[in-house]
């Protein structure tokens, strides 16, 4: 089972985090929402605590896992970036087990990038990554991160330190030799993710990339804008997240 931080009582909550982070994405937002629902934040196979893949895997089988381990079905998922398509993936592959969806910085998994700017930072980044170039691949990882073009020196000291914490516990503990086991994508998410007929709420920052921003619009019936927050806005606007969240548990 993946390792988890499982918290509180009450209707249930499951918190995907980013690709290179962990469960400490939602750190603001794990205890407020323990106060009335049942949290489960896990760290996904490859990152934090969990085990590194060594064979082919799907991220939505571990999740799937977990979910009928710990008897939470049907939970409301919510996800950012990489969990964000892995709790679409959940909702195409295991669609009793998801109540539903809230996304942020990412769709479907296999969502086509069309921004030139956004493709050619991605294609510097795989670049880094092919060379084992750490320092650079974070740099980028980063600017990602953080929104396209905007300056390091403008987002809060603390959340940057915070989310290069938990890429370095990603980077030392899962690809030490920088060949990690990348996940088996879903068939068809894209053109599947159509036919969801489950409540989906978008939390988009506006400092984003705009083809995140893109992914996650086209699949929420409401979407809530957070203006000062690039792709990780559970952590530059922990409380607009928050209740954001608990509005639409609310619903």
């Amino acid at each position: 089972m993946l390792a988890h931080v499982d918290q509180g009582n009450g209707p249930p909550v499951l918190l995907l985090h980013g690709g290179a982070l962990d469960h400490r994405l939602w750190e603001p937002q794990i205890a407020a929402l323990a106060r009335t629902h049942r949290v489960v934040a896990p760290d996904l196979r490859g990152h934090g605590t969990s085990p590194t893949p060594t064979a082919p895997f799907r991220h939505v089988d571990d999740v799937a896992a977990l979910v009928r381990g710990l008897d939470l079905g049907p939970v409301t998922v919510a996800g950012i970036s990489l969990g964000a398509s892995v709790a679409v993936d959940l909702a195409l592959e295991a669609p009793d087990l998801v109540a539903g969806l809230v996304v942020s910085g990412a769709g479907a998994s296999g969502a086509e990038f069309r921004d030139p700017a956004t493709l050619d930072l991605l294609a510097r980044w795989a670049q880094a990554a092919r060379d084992r170039d750490r320092e650079r691949w974070t740099a980028i990882f980063l600017e990602l991160g953080f929104g396209p073009g905007r300056p390091l020196d403008d987002v809060d000291p603390a959340v940057l330190a915070h989310v290069r914490r938990m890429t370095d516990d990603t980077l030392d503990r899962h690809v030490p030799d920088g060949t990690p086991v990348l996940p088996t994508p879903v068939a068809d998410a894209v053109t599947r993710s159509r036919d969801l007929r489950l409540p989906v709420l978008a939390i988009v920052g506006l400092l984003d990339s705009p083809d995140h921003q893109r992914m996650a619009r086209e699949l929420a019936q409401d979407v809530v804008e957070v203006p000062r927050a690039g792709h990780y806005p559970t952590l530059e606007a922990p409380d607009e997240v928050t209740a954001a969240l608990l509005a639409f548990l609310c619903e």
